[in-house]
């Protein structure tokens, strides 16, 4: 059975930073594109970031970039987000999601993890 566990969420003030880790089990992690999405309150659950599964080849969503550092080990069957100079609309519960192949495809999903929350105070 595939799991995936996010961790490293909590509450920080504007400008700090937080690292999110997903562990993933019941699977060849290596095989497999990953990725995180976020959901804000009373928003729809939004595109973060992706990893290929070598970590050769990374997109995000512009209100990211140059802030937020996908990076995956897959000898621990990890995938991180780094996530710096945060702001308050970074606010949100960020889950993790494993692909169903090696290169993230839109819709493409295969499994989730439950969440983890971020709050970013002003």
């Amino acid at each position: 059975q595939v799991q995936l566990v996010e961790s490293g969420g909590g509450s920080v003030q504007a400008g700090g930073s937080l690292r999110l880790s997903c562990a993933a089990s019941g699977l060849t992690f290596s095989n497999y594109a990953m990725g995180w999405f976020r959901q804000a309150p009373g928003k729809e659950r939004e595109f973060v970031a992706t990893i290929s599964w070598s970590g050769g080849s990374t997109s995000y969503t512009d209100a990211v970039k140059g802030r937020f550092t996908i990076s995956r080990d897959n000898a621990k069957r990890t995938v991180y987000l780094q996530m710096n100079s945060l702001e308050p609309e970074d606010t949100a519960v960020y889950y993790c999601v494993r692909y169903q192949t090696g290169w993230p495809k839109p819709a493409d999903f295969a499994a989730w993890g439950q969440g983890t929350q971020v709050t970013v105070s002003s």
